[in-house]
């Protein structure tokens, strides 16, 4: 009796050490795909986000717990276009981990599965902080973070074929809702179509594009260079004489040159979150930029 105790627990813990195996170890650059992952995986996987939705992406230490992660990590899921190039080289190559460097099945650059925006037709870094492939922030762009998720679906399912059926089932969901879901976004949005905007850094052109808003100025004077009291008043100038609607600012810069052209202009601010809050779906994440835009515009 005590053997086959003995027998059936042991049974018990090989099989629950086999469960925490199975278990994807998966390191998210940062916020929506963590978010992406989880909706695609579920169960299957266990998401460790190196961002908030509160720092920029481009400027992240590679600081020792970080690489603890990627050492551990079976995949790894970035934005790629070079938005991580300041820091996930060394990252990479402190870890050691070869399932996840460049080339192997656990590196997922989101940016390799859609066609890019904004190449750069000079690559000289006097024009400031400019992407040679393109703009890295595709995940603003619904359609085409559709495309992301039906590749990051399948990616999955090459390092975890045993639950195939269930990342099938979980890209399926997603598919239906987020296809609903952008049906009722393109109804919300209809007013601002063709409505001029002025950007601190230009992260939004996916939207921009999606939603048919005309950019007509940055705060920056150059990409990655902050406002200068210089560029800001020929901004100021041009405002006054062809105002925008909106000046959008991402919720981790600085609000000071956005407030200041509005004080003197009149021109409503919106602060957005670029990527999803701790825990927040990317279908309440894009609500959310909905009803902001929304808001302010009425």
């Amino acid at each position: 009796m005590k053997t086959t105790i003995k027998v059936v627990l042991m049974n018990l813990l090989l099989s629950m050490s086999t469960m925490v195996k199975a278990e994807i170890q998966v390191l998210a650059c940062e916020p929506e795909w963590g978010s992406l992952v989880n909706s695609l995986g579920g169960k299957q996987v266990n998401v460790y986000q190196a961002t908030t939705n509160q720092q920029d992406p481009h400027h992240i230490q590679a600081r020792p717990s970080l690489i603890a992660k990627a050492r551990r990590a079976d995949l790894l899921v970035c934005a790629g276009a070079e938005l991580e190039a300041g820091w996930l080289p060394l990252l990479l190559r402190k870890s050691g981990n070869p399932d996840i460097q460049a080339g192997k099945p656990g590196y997922f650059m989101a940016s390799d599965y859609v066609t890019l925006l904004d190449k750069a037709t000079t690559l000289d870094r006097s024009y400031g902080d400019v992407h040679a492939a393109g703009n890295p922030h595709v995940h603003l762009d619904p359609e085409r973070l559709l495309k992301v998720a039906q590749a990051l679906s399948q990616t999955l399912i090459a390092i975890d074929p045993d639950n195939q059926e269930n990342y099938q089932i979980n890209l399926n969901s997603f598919t239906q809702k987020w296809l609903n879901m952008g049906q009722k976004w393109r109804k919300q949005t209809l007013s601002l179509t063709n409505k001029s905007i002025v950007v601190y850094h230009r992260s939004w052109i996916y939207l921009q594009k999606w939603l048919g808003l005309n950019e007509v100025g940055a705060l920056e004077p150059k990409p990655g260079i902050p406002p200068t009291s210089s560029h800001l008043t020929q901004l100021l100038v041009r405002m006054k004489q062809t105002p925008a609607d909106m000046i959008i600012y991402a919720s981790y810069q600085d609000s000071k040159a956005a407030k200041w052209l509005s004080q003197k202009t009149g021109i409503p601010t919106v602060m957005l979150n670029i990527s999803p809050d701790e825990g927040e779906s990317l279908f309440d994440w894009y609500q959310q930029l909905i009803d902001r835009l929304v808001k302010e515009k009425k």
